[in-house]
Order: C-alpha cells, then sequence, then structure tokens
C-alpha cells in the first residue's frame, strides 16, 4: 500500500483485497461502471489535480462515491483516483475499440449528420449493430466502421501508433488525440498493440521490458527514461514524445535531445528498456 495510485482505498473505503492491510470504514467488491463522456479527468482527491485521463467507454471498478464524486481502479492499467460520477454508467463490456487517431460518433449512419461527439484512438465502445459503412453502438451511436477494430484486434508496432498522435497537444495528464503526455503516448502506443503498460512514466521505467545491454545499439521501440520523462525511439537518430518543450507529440534528433533535456532540467538519461 505504498503506492496511492495502484492502491484501491479511497481513505474510506477499500476493495476487499485489502483487508487486513487497510484500517477501512469498510470493504466493498466495488460496482463495475463504463466512462460516458469522450474524456474524463481522473483526480487525485475529489476537486484535486488531474492525475490521469480516461476515454470513452474503459471501464472503472467503483469502490466508494461522496459528494458527487467516485472513487475506483481503472480496468486498463489499476490506476486508481476520482471521477465525477455523472460521467459513470453501467453497461456491457466493449466489443470495438477506436483505432484511428479520433472519429466521430453520429445519431445516424449518415456522414451528413451533424455528428455527437468524437471520440479519441483507444476509445471503446459496444457494437450492437452493424450496417454498410458504420457500426451501431449501444448508446446510440453510429461511428465509421474502418476506424474501429474488434477488442482483441491489436496493432502491432508501438512506434507506428505513436506517430499517429504527431502534432497532439501536449497536456500533463493527458490520454487522448486532444492531449497527451510523454506516459501517455508511451502507453497508447503498448496497449494498441495489447502490451501491458502502466500509466505513469516512473511505473513504466520499472516495469516495462529489460534493461539491454549497455553497448547494442538503439532499435526501434526501445524506452529511453530521464527523471519524470520517457520517449520511444523511432530509428537510430530519432526519438518520439510528447513533450512541453514543443507542446506537441514530435520527433526530436536524439543528439539534440540529450543535450536540451540535461542543459534545462539538470537530468541526463538514465534508463533503456526494449520490450
Amino acid at each position: 500500500m505504498n503506492d496511492r495510485r495502484l492502491t484501491p482505498f479511497s481513505g474510506r473505503i477499500a476493495h476487499t483485497s485489502l483487508r487486513g492491510q487497510a484500517e477501512a470504514e469498510g470493504f466493498t467488491d466495488g460496482e463495475w461502471q463504463r466512462i460516458t463522456v469522450p474524456v474524463a479527468d481522473l483526480l487525485a482527491r475529489p476537486a484535486g489535480l488531474r492525475d490521469r485521463q480516461v476515454l470513452y467507454g474503459e471501464r472503472m471498478l467503483v469502490i466508494d462515491r461522496r459528494d458527487g464524486m467516485a472513487f475506483g481502479q481503472l480496468e486498463r492499467d489499476g490506476y486508481c483516483g476520482w471521477v465525477l460520477e455523472t460521467v459513470l454508467s453501467g453497461g456491457a463490456e466493449a466489443t470495438h475499440w477506436v483505432a484511428a487517431p479520433a472519429t466521430h460518433g453520429y445519431p445516424a449512419p449518415d456522414i451528413k449528420q451533424i455528428e455527437r461527439c468524437a471520440l479519441s484512438f483507444g476509445s471503446r465502445v459496444t457494437v450492437v449493430a452493424e450496417h454498410d459503412r458504420f457500426m451501431e453502438a449501444d448508446e446510440g451511436l453510429f461511428i465509421p466502421r474502418q476506424h474501429l477494430r474488434a477488442m482483441g484486434d491489436h496493432l502491432q508496432d508501438p512506434v507506428a501508433v505513436a506517430e499517429l498522435f504527431l502534432g497532439t497537444p501536449y497536456l500533463w495528464g493527458g490520454n487522448s488525440r486532444w492531449g497527451i503526455d510523454c506516459s501517455g503516448l508511451v502507453q497508447a502506443a503498448h496497449l494498441a498493440c495489447g502490451l501491458p503498460c502502466a500509466g505513469d512514466s516512473d511505473l513504466q521505467e520499472a516495469t516495462l521490458g529489460q534493461l539491454p545491454p549497455t553497448d547494442a545499439p538503439l532499435q526501434r521501440g526501445d524506452l529511453l527514461f530521464w527523471k519524470g520523462h520517457v520517449a520511444l525511439v523511432a530509428d537510430a537518430g530519432r526519438i518520439i514524445h510528447a513533450n512541453g518543450h514543443a507542446m506537441a507529440t514530435c520527433y526530436e534528433d536524439l543528439t539534440a535531445a540529450l543535450a536540451r533535456i540535461e542543459a534545462a532540467e539538470g537530468t541526463p538519461l538514465r534508463t533503456r528498456r526494449r520490450l
């Protein structure tokens, strides 16, 4: 119970797995709920700062509710935090996920209709019917079928996934096409390829892949870690990362990035990991 981000305990109610470990007012098995808005902020505490974001259709195991907020643990990576109760609803598990950088949900299977919402890469939907050019989701959204893949139908190259986010604005704690940070980009890239991935860069550094030999040349897909930052190696001379210097997801010359980050932050590269 050392890391609040991964501990399903609200400070009042804890998940039953913590019996004997947490001094809680009560314990619960929790209740699975789905996110019903395109993007929801996951907060460190009620009315607190954003830790991460949760996308449409993702599931949260809700453990506690108070004052219009719900505390729970995300299915995708075990991250814990608070969301507004109004963004949650029950429903069936997702059948498909958005594999385009972004898509629109329409009120009818017609691209001339005014869209009801925009959905980011990684969003999840429950398809109830298939039409010629659209998939119909259970909440009445019609989504272009070429933008969806079945759950379990993964992509193959995390770097190619990261490249879908080129130009996306940098956003601290962001996890969507509308705004993303360094660890959000790495997580999106790996989850889309069926590879488990934590939500923050320090957790990724501790759990992803292995340490390659120190004299091994860089390889596409290697992960480079600084204190508080992570990037993917695109090729021998470039990285791709979401960063506050460019305020976007971009390529950067590796040698220039190493010098710039150390000069600006006083932080040298400290770890390289390879899946």
